[in-house]
């Protein structure tokens, strides 16, 4: 295994990089996975993150960075890789799934060496990660169409290898406006597809603690959500004991329901809500005109609401979604 091998034959306090194989385009490019390596002082965990699963989800690659960038080696117990790009084929499209076969990579793990070209990927990522890493963060960021600010996703896996504790406990560090469990039963969760092929369920049915943290928007970086990714990153470090610090409690909002809601007509789109915002029932969400300047729609809600993320791409069809709301929550000290 390269990343694990490169570990084992750094010494204290070095650092090294390099590249995961994952196949060959038709051109002779080689699809390939890059990635960085600290080696600390001490010993300890491995601390892996992802920067991005997803071609046009860019936060979580600077956040990764600017925290691999900025770790002393003499001060870490452990070890620390980032793959800044698990998706190199849709990073360089600047689009969502990669090509050849537009598969998502976060439905695709742990994939398989002679499946599709974005199953291998998925095998040649998850063989590495599973033989080096003790904690992995998966960053993802939500849609660009919308608006959002930092928040969280964990599935809890029934072998029960993984505790939903201990998964609250290192994302606190990273002051997510929610922290969302996710059902992966066929018809229970808010998306459509494999959720149990997403890189953290595939890890915690191996007893490896995963997380996703959304970082705000995509398609864009946003200075404010990298930079509380960074922090987050450090949080995690310090309550893994890598780093000096950390311990103590924390408080997280933890959401059991969320989903998504469409627009029944189309139009142009406006509205002064905020991410994290909490809605009361009957409250307007925004206003819908349409193309003449008329009034068509002042969209709400049955329930009251915590807004996870809202649309700010104004021009909308008929079932695009307006919004990604919590339906159920409550605070937790973890």
């Amino acid at each position: 295994m390269i990343v694990k091998t490169m570990l084992d034959g750094l010494s204290a306090g070095g650092r090294g990089k390099g590249k995961i194989p994952a196949g060959t385009m038709a051109s002779g490019a080689e699809i390939a996975i890059p990635f960085v390596v600290v080696k600390g002082t001490r010993p300890g965990p491995c601390l892996w993150i992802n920067g991005q699963v997803h071609g046009n989800e860019i936060n979580g690659i600077f956040a990764a960075l600017d925290f691999f960038n900025g770790l002393d080696p003499t001060g870490l117990s452990g070890s620390v890789v980032v793959t800044a790009t698990a998706n190199p084929l849709a990073l360089d499209a600047r689009q969502k799934f990669a090509l050849p076969d537009l598969l998502d990579l976060d439905q695709s793990f742990p994939g398989g060496p002679s499946g599709f070209t974005t199953e291998q990927i998925a095998h040649a990522y998850f063989s590495e990660a599973k033989t080096a890493a003790s904690v992995l963060i998966n960053m993802h960021t939500m849609s660009p169409p919308f608006e959002a600010r930092p928040y969280a996703v964990y599935k809890v896996h029934p072998n029960g290898r993984v505790g939903e504790s201990e998964l609250l406990r290192m994302i606190a560090p990273f002051r997510p406006t929610v922290a969302c469990h996710m059902s992966v039963e066929p018809g229970q969760g808010e998306l459509p597809g494999n959720i149990a092929g997403a890189l953290d369920y595939q890890l915690a049915a191996i007893g490896i603690p995963a997380f996703m943290i959304e970082l705000g928007a995509g398609g864009r970086a946003a200075p404010d959500d990298i930079r509380q990714g960074t922090e987050g990153f450090f949080g995690v470090a310090r309550e893994l004991k890598m780093l000096a610090g950390g311990g103590g409690a924390q408080t997280v909002r933890r959401v059991r329901k969320r989903g998504h809601v469409t627009f029944g007509n189309g139009g142009l789109f406006r509205t002064t809500r905020q991410p994290g915002e909490t809605i009361r029932s009957g409250e307007p969400l925004g206003e819908l005109l349409n193309v003449w300047g008329e009034l068509i729609d002042r969209p709400s809600l049955k329930r009251d609401v915590v807004i996870i993320g809202i649309r700010r791409d104004p021009v909308v069809h008929s079932g695009d979604r307006l919004g990604f709301f919590a339906y159920e929550w409550e605070d937790v000290t973890v």
